[in-house]
């Protein structure tokens, strides 16, 4: 393995003994499979196949083929020294419909991997939902329907019965925040509608179905950790403007407390809460909801790829990156604050047109552990799309995913040492993979997949992870 030495002015930094070094996937975008052993179709099948919704019409359909290629992938993880890998579930691929009793073909693969991880000593962490919501239940309401919530808690109750002996990490929800803006009111992700209000509801279902399922699995295993994950953004304003003030307040709030508040605190917001009385009026939220919500999690994830600058002013371009890969023609995700623009600072940009500020990665892990109740923190997602290509002799180098993974763990080490209880750290993604709207155009993986071929060549990053695995991670394995 290549060395990578540190200067004598670089501090190594420190982390606990127990800390998960982990990378992770999404079954949509690496698992392919999507017609075997009964699987039904999702959101995400249906939303791919519809022209003009995905860049070079590409779909999920293969993927990385990881459903056959399982055994192989649990290895090269085990050669990087991983010591956890998050994953998540296919609800379709679990029950075709979104309802009714399990398809066991579609549980057995979930045993094997689960049994492969076990083998290889590496801890599975199992998400419930990233974002492959079964089309039956879609053509029922989505997620603005109050039924899904309930849906989903049977869904967690069906795997839990069948890998609870195995699997203790638990999370509900991957980012309800894009499942519910980018796909009911941007429309850019699947489902692809665009209602301002349907997005809100969403929102809401989403976190009682985060709730309702939480109930479900500690009423099986009152030990089991149960946690959810957030996509959280640290904030900044383009210039001191209270017009620009009260943007970074308006989106620091859809965002970030939107989500944080209910799940931690058992309330949404005032100020967002005044900020959408021209969307909807909330009365969808009943009695006992948010004490459902706020059920107490084990853990919580926190999803961290960039900073939010926002201002008001409209001469600025919009360059957030919400859009799609597909007909461009994205709404904005933030029903009532449609008027705020993002801009760039100037800082160097990943593929994805994202500012890389490692910084905002130490900000955020600050104010959960200040600003809310104590809960154990785990950095869930964290990594960098660049346009990578194997050189002449087959190598991938891809110095600058490198850097960024250097210096958000080090902002992660910075944030231990101030007293934030952060337990783990999953790089984003251990493979290239299906982008969601951007198709199979933009890379985020450790390892190059040739898609042609499902050849995987671990990248210089995938080297330099494992090497400091090994030496941060206190000898690693």
């Amino acid at each position: 393995m290549t060395a990578y030495p540190q200067s004598e002015t670089d501090i190594q930094p420190r982390f606990p003994a127990d800390f998960r070094w982990g990378a992770a996937t999404a079954a949509y975008q690496v698992e392919g499979a999507a017609r075997t052993d009964g699987r039904g179709p999702s959101i995400w099948d249906t939303f791919s196949h519809t022209p003009g919704r995905v860049l070079n019409g590409d779909t999920g359909d293969e993927a990385i083929d990881h459903y056959h290629r399982y055994r192989d992938d649990v290895a090269l993880m085990a050669s990087l020294g991983l010591t956890a890998y998050r994953f998540s579930v296919s609800w379709p691929r679990v029950q075709p419909t979104g309802r009714g009793p399990a398809n066991a073909a579609g549980l057995d693969f979930y045993r094997r991997l689960v049994d492969e991880l076990l083998a290889h000593d590496i801890e599975p962490w199992l998400t419930l939902y990233h974002w492959d919501l079964p089309q039956e239940l879609e053509d029922a309401g989505g997620w603005p329907a109050r039924d899904t919530a309930a849906r989903f808690a049977e869904y967690a109750s069906l795997v839990h019965d069948a890998l609870g002996d195995r699997v203790k990490r638990w999370t509900t929800l991957n980012e309800p925040w894009c499942s519910a803006f980018l796909g009911y009111t941007a429309g850019v992700h699947a489902p692809g509608r665009r209602e301002r209000a349907a997005g809100v509801v969403a929102a809401h279902h989403l976190l009682l179905g985060h709730g309702l399922a939480t109930q479900a699995i500690r009423s099986r295993d009152a030990d089991a950790q149960v946690g959810i994950t957030l996509n959280l953004y640290a904030m900044a304003t383009a210039t001191d403007s209270d017009a620009d003030r009260d943007a970074a307040r308006r989106i620091d709030g859809l965002q970030n407390r939107f989500f944080l508040d209910p799940v931690l605190c058992g309330r949404y917001p005032g100020d967002v809460v005044a900020d959408l009385a021209g969307v909807t009026d909330f009365g969808h939220v009943r009695d006992g909801d948010l004490s459902t919500i706020s059920t107490p999690l084990s853990m919580l994830g926190v999803n961290y790829y960039t900073r939010y600058v926002v201002t008001a002013a409209e001469s600025h371009a919009n360059v957030d990156g919400h859009g799609g890969g597909g007909d461009g023609s994205a709404g904005s995700p933030f029903p009532g604050s449609e008027h705020v623009a993002f801009t760039h600072r100037g800082l160097p940009v990943t593929h994805m047109d994202w500012e890389i500020d490692a910084a905002g990665l130490g900000e955020v892990l600050r104010r959960v552990a200040t600003d809310y109740p104590s809960v154990p923190l785990y950095v869930t997602e964290n990594g960098a799309a660049f346009p990578d290509e194997p050189g002449p002799d087959g190598a991938v180098d891809d110095p600058s995913r490198v850097e960024y993974l250097d210096g958000h763990l080090r902002a992660c080490a910075d944030a231990i040492a101030d007293g934030v209880p952060l337990g783990g750290y999953f790089a984003w993604s251990l493979f290239d993979n299906f982008e969601w709207s951007w198709g199979y155009d933009r890379r985020f993986g450790l390892v190059y997949v040739d898609y042609a071929t499902q050849r995987r060549t671990p990248k210089t990053s995938a080297n330099w992870y494992a090497d400091t695995i090994r030496r941060w991670g206190n000898g690693g394995r």
